[in-house]
């Protein structure tokens, strides 16, 4: 397989912006992933903004691989929906910006029944959505999670008049309870990023967790083996919510070096 290419995913970092990206560049990872909605927020990032940021990051030898965007309710929650949606296309026009491709965010519930009337509506949205990133260069990635791979794979590929990709997250596929394996088969080249975490069941609790890479049951060398059969060459992005500020430093820098040793 091809070298690995790590990111970092910087809204993980409780510190400013530009000692995020010293600390990322310190790790070791080429990529950085940055928060939409919590950090670099599209309408508040200037051209002279911009030009400071690209700045920084080339200093560094970094790049912005990603762009996150979590909303607060899904695509299929038609609370304030046509908001979200503008709100998500501006962060695909910032993502073109800064020279990603990619903006990931998970898409919401996805009913089982494709005549469900949500069905329709959420793929209808996705489609419109799919339409928009092929006219600014920058794609949304629905992230793995609450559904099987399959599951979504089905609905990102209803239309053939828009393009969703997907980012691949095996710990919270095996947080609630589906395989990574079988994810990576049915998405196939879809998969346009990586999210590097990993995640166990805790039986004595009764529920999924997510943990630090290589502590969970994800078996990363055989996830880059299978998308490699699809010549995934994407970045892996490490990083997780919830991180503990008092350890979210080492465990970057170890996700990093797991993922390089691999």
């Amino acid at each position: 397989m091809a070298e690995i290419k790590v990111a970092v995913r910087i809204d993980c970092l409780p510190v400013k912006l530009p000692k995020a990206l010293q600390l990322a560049a310190a790790t070791g990872a080429t990529g950085v992933e940055i928060d939409a909605r919590n950090g670099i927020r599209p309408s508040e990032l200037s051209d002279t903004g911009l030009r400071q940021l690209r700045k920084m990051l080339d200093d560094l030898n970094l790049r912005v691989v990603t762009v996150r965007f979590p909303t607060r309710r899904g695509y299929d929650n038609p609370q304030d929906l046509d908001r979200r949606v503008e709100a998500t296309k501006a962060a695909m026009k910032l993502a073109y910006r800064l020279g990603a491709r990619v903006v990931i965010n998970q898409v919401g519930n996805i009913p089982e029944d494709c005549e469900d009337p949500r069905y329709s509506s959420l793929a209808s949205v996705l489609e419109d959505l799919g339409r928009f990133g092929a006219r600014v260069g920058a794609f949304l990635a629905a992230e793995t999670g609450t559904e099987s791979g399959e599951t979504l794979a089905k609905l990102i590929t209803s239309s053939d008049d828009a393009y969703i990709a997907a980012a691949l997250n095996p710990g919270q596929l095996i947080i609630n309870r589906h395989s990574p394996r079988e994810a990576i088969v049915a998405l196939g080249d879809r998969i346009h990023a990586v999210c590097a975490v990993d995640g166990v069941i805790d039986l004595a609790a009764g529920r999924g967790v997510a943990v630090p890479l290589g502590q969970g049951t994800a078996d990363f060398p055989e996830l880059l083996s299978l998308l490699e059969n699809f010549q995934y060459r994407g970045y892996f992005t490490v990083g997780r919510r919830e991180m503990s500020p008092d350890t979210v430093w080492d465990e970057l820098s170890q996700g990093v070096e797991y993922l390089r040793n691999l």
